[in-house]
């Protein structure tokens, strides 16, 4: 379990620069929060008496981040992780509102598997919204009860882990998402062209010995999808974009005023096929780690806006699965704890961008894309605050993860930029804090 406190009494963040979503800037702020609630912000903040401060010179404050796709395996895969564990994990990682993905079992495709999700999050630390299955048991045949899932707190529909494979199904779920306005989020690759495929097809798989996923898996599904949701004007969503083809096709369909947004995960933009070398089953991902031109071509898409917002797909296993051989072990690793120092390490550290680009992409970006609440520090409201070191250089180690699985390939790797404490829900987590 993460250790968290009750925001008791009055806190004062002092002499730290904050994130201001509206400029997308960075300015000298002080923070006043007392029981939990935001009651000022202010250029500079006297300390009264009682007053606890936390010394954030050096350090950055921002609004917590946001993960539109996680896995969080409840209902059905509690012995991957729970709304709690995967929650500790969230708020670890300085997210304070995540969406969780419905493979789970039952798929949440019925009105009770939305609002058990809905309810259940309301006693954890981080806001938690479901989407819902796109089809019925997320076989890609029969559309689910998009308004009944809407109404009921579906933020988005999907059968992620699946794709949408026939065409005539993923129009008629734009369609249909669109007289409710919800975003289909499509798990992009062709199952036919997939195959049996375990890895990036590459002179790496070659040498390997190991089945290659071809990248046209993906580019042909998300060529039609955009296709398809121009025709119909609907909104789409491509999750976990691998290919520096697809980024290609989405900036066109941008140019040409298709409704599309887009996501890319910390690990495919920082790992290559290259990686898959060494056999451990935490690079086996879904879709697989592509080459290096790819990796730099999502990194320049993310920093010119064609890519909108990194996302996680946090995807635990059980540690007896992932110790299987590598074409047993499932696909996914987890990735909510190391994702702000992954991200910091490939992006800002390769002075490819700015800390407030990062930023956008984590906080702004994933909440416009699902239509979250945007109260960006409101007086009065709760307190959704994360502090931020962006300079510390740290190893992450199994010892940062509070997910209850640990399939993570980057333990050992040297990150720069770290949480330092969240502050939601009335709870705190510090990470090494200095107190005045």
């Amino acid at each position: 379990m993460l250790e968290t406190s009750q925001l008791a009494g009055k806190l004062l963040l002092q002499g730290g620069k904050a994130y201001l979503p509206a400029s997308g800037t960075l300015e000298r702020r002080d923070f006043l929060i007392e029981d939990g609630v935001l009651k000022d912000m202010k250029d500079s903040i006297d300390a009264a008496e009682g007053v606890r401060i936390i010394d954030c010179s050096d350090l950055v404050i921002s609004p917590g981040f946001a993960d539109i796709h996680v896995h969080f395996r409840e209902p059905g895969y509690e012995h991957k992780e729970t709304l709690q564990t995967g929650a500790d994990a969230a708020l670890a990682g300085g997210f304070t509102a995540v969406c969780c993905m419905p493979n789970t079992d039952p798929p949440l495709d019925t009105r009770g598997s939305v609002q058990f999700i809905r309810q259940a999050q309301e006693a954890l630390p981080v806001a938690i919204y479901p989407a819902a299955a796109a089809t019925k048991r997320r076989r890609g045949k029969e559309l689910v009860e998009y308004g009944e899932l809407a109404r009921a707190g579906a933020i988005g529909f999907t059968d992620d882990g699946n794709p949408i494979a026939d065409g005539g199904v993923m129009r008629r779920a734009l369609e249909y998402a669109k007289v409710v306005d919800k975003p289909i989020l499509q798990h992009a690759e062709d199952p036919s062209l997939k195959a049996d495929g375990l890895m990036h097809e590459s002179k790496v798989s070659t040498a390997l010995g190991l089945p290659g996923v071809p990248g046209i898996s993906e580019e042909v599904m998300v060529y039609r999808d955009l296709r398809i949701a121009e025709y119909v004007g609907g909104r789409l969503h491509i999750q976990h974009v691998s290919m520096a083809r697809t980024a290609d096709l989405i900036r066109e369909a941008k140019d040409r005023g298709v409704r599309v947004t887009c996501e890319v995960t910390p690990h495919h933009l920082m790992l290559t096929d290259e990686a898959v070398r060494t056999f451990d089953t935490s690079t086996k991902v879904n879709p697989p780690l592509r080459s290096r031109e790819d990796v730099d071509a999502l990194r320049k898409a993310l920093v010119d806006g064609t890519i909108d917002a990194i996302a996680t797909d946090h995807a635990p296993h059980a540690i007896e699965e992932k110790e299987q051989t590598f074409d047993l072990a499932p696909p996914g690793l987890i990735g909510l704890e190391s994702a702000f120092g992954v991200v910091m390490k490939a992006l800002v550290d390769s002075n490819l961008t700015t800390l407030e680009t990062v930023l956008y992409r984590l906080v702004v970006a994933p909440r416009e894309i699902m239509d979250l609440p945007r109260t960006f520090y409101t007086k009065g409201a709760p307190a959704d605050l994360v502090v931020l070191d962006p300079a510390e250089e740290w190893v992450f180690k199994r010892e940062h993860v509070r997910s209850r699985s640990a399939n993570s390939p980057f333990y050992g790797s040297q990150l720069k930029g770290r949480v330092k404490g969240v502050l939601n829900r009335g709870v705190q987590v510090d990470f090494g804090l200095r107190r005045k």
